[in-house]
């Protein structure tokens, strides 16, 4: 039975644009579960409005007169932590200064919605409420925690249809498949650190906006010992290398006689996301069958449980993260709910996992 606390998720926004205020106030209030009680231009007027009442989420422009988003965001977690998603736009200085926000503890990231078709402002609507709900169960949130009910989604077969066809020969060409969501950028940085430069090949999910991921892969492949960089279409899985979906597409692994590739292609959202940590997993079951190993971390909902159960059925290796590591204890609740998790683990204690027998 799924429970709800009566009182709403109650939603600052701190935008300096009144246009942007509005669109934000009217996508977050058309969601049964979000009000927005309050706005603020910038965040000397979100501080007094937050004297008043604490919201249970803000959501925070960066570039803004006289205090920008990033001063503040420090001072809040400094101060008095609540959870804030960063609203920010297409730019490269953006990009890096949102990624910077993750660092001080921002819970995720949005890109600013804008007015173009129809089904782009559907889309706007699913990732920001959904960001939203998010950043109100992490546990940055020291109470009234709850569960979220989320709307019917489309599965994986959108983008790859199921087969029963597992039987592929085991080789020593190991693929890693990694799924993660709310908490992931933090989570993948202190995963790809543990591992050794001649690791198997990676290829990662992570729930991030377009063109963000292009800025967090170079982050990361300034600070890990193997090299990581943003999927390109065609791209070979390589032994030290981590390859990171592009925001905004999905990413199938492919493979062509001994030589894993990767997929990056448009389609509809899969279980509300593109890129879908399902739609990498099918793929992986289906083309490395017992030659991968999954991997799913912490973030809000169900992206990954049902294709981490095709890995497992697969013959692969299929490690968790432990709730206590989870910043949102969903995707790898929902992959252990289905039996689909061999192992279930610390964060810290994932690289080693791979590598034990």
């Amino acid at each position: 039975m799924v429970s709800f606390r009566k009182k709403k998720i109650r939603v600052l926004i701190v935008d300096d644009s009144a246009i942007v205020r509005r669109t934000l106030s009217e996508i977050l209030n058309s969601d049964k579960n979000i009000e927005v009680f309050a706005t603020a231009s910038d965040p000397y007027i979100a501080a007094k409005k937050i004297q008043k009442e604490v919201p249970d989420v803000i959501t925070l422009d960066i570039e803004m007169p006289r205090m920008d988003g990033l001063t503040f965001l420090r001072k809040i977690m400094s101060q008095h932590p609540i959870p804030v998603v960063i609203i920010s736009s297409l730019t490269q200085k953006g990009t890096e200064t949102a990624l910077k926000a993750l660092e001080y503890g921002a819970v995720e990231i949005i890109t600013k919605p804008q007015m173009h078709t129809k089904e782009f402002i559907e889309e706007a609507k699913i990732k920001l409420c959904d960001a939203v709900k998010a950043a109100s169960i992490s546990k940055l949130k020291r109470k009234n925690f709850r569960t979220i009910v989320v709307k019917p989604k489309l599965s994986a077969d959108v983008i790859l249809k199921k087969t029963k066809n597992y039987s592929m020969v085991k080789t020593t060409d190991i693929v890693i498949a990694v799924g993660a969501s709310t908490g992931g950028t933090e989570a993948l940085r202190i995963f790809l650190q543990g591992l050794p430069i001649d690791c198997p090949g990676v290829v990662i999910v992570q729930h991030m906006p377009e063109k963000f991921t292009k800025s967090f892969a170079q982050r990361l492949n300034d600070i890990c010992k193997i090299s990581v960089k943003e999927a390109e279409n065609g791209d070979s899985v390589l032994r030290g290398r981590a390859l990171i979906a592009p925001g905004n597409f999905h990413t199938l692994l492919k493979r062509s006689g001994a030589r894993y590739y990767v997929e990056v292609k448009q389609g509809p959202l899969v279980n509300r996301h593109r890129p879908s940590v399902d739609v990498l997993f099918r793929s992986t079951a289906k083309y490395a069958g017992r030659n991968a190993i999954g991997i799913i971390m912490t973030g809000m909902g169900g992206d990954g449980s049902k294709g981490m159960l095709e890995m497992k059925e697969a013959g692969a290796k299929t490690i968790a993260q432990d709730e206590k590591s989870c910043v949102v204890f969903g995707m790898p609740k929902e992959a252990i709910k289905l039996n689909a998790a061999q192992y279930v683990v610390p964060l810290d204690k994932i690289s080693k996992q791979i590598f034990s027998k």
